[in-house]
């Protein structure tokens, strides 16, 4: 049951869902609701049981999946594996002229460009930059 759930129903949802990081929970809630059911059929639950341990369970947590989805485009973007376009939309700290003194250019960080607006921070120049700068260094 769950390799037939991960086909149809999470083929959709993981489709493009990257685009989804930074929206209203509002936004998001009709596809959780759905993530949801699927597990609660995935497991035999009653309507009565809490979801939230079996999604953990099953390691279906949808903002943990969006947020997956934008952090292994900005690793694609890292390893030069990506489209130009996505690669040409961010600017690594040790390429910019001025900063190539300083200490933290030989860090993996990438510039962060202003926005002026929450719409700006789901860009993914903005987004992307936000996810891999909060990943710890290995």
């Amino acid at each position: 049951m769950k390799q037939l759930v991960s086909a149809f129903i999470f083929s959709q949802l993981d489709y493009c869902n990257a685009v989804l990081y930074g929206l209203p929970q509002s936004t998001v809630s009709p596809l959780q609701c759905v993530q949801n059911a699927a597990a609660r059929v995935t497991l035999g639950l009653s309507p009565r049981d809490h979801v939230r341990p079996a999604l953990m369970e099953l390691h279906w947590l949808l903002t943990q999946r969006i947020q997956y989805k934008v952090a292994l485009l900005m690793f694609m973007v890292h390893i030069n594996c990506c489209p130009m376009y996505l690669s040409e939309s961010v600017q690594s700290v040790s390429s910019h002229p001025a900063w190539q003194r300083l200490r933290s250019a030989s860090s993996l960080d990438f510039i962060l460009p202003r926005t002026r607006t929450r719409f700006g921070d789901r860009a993914f120049s903005a987004a992307g930059l936000t996810v891999c700068n909060s990943l710890p260094v290995c």
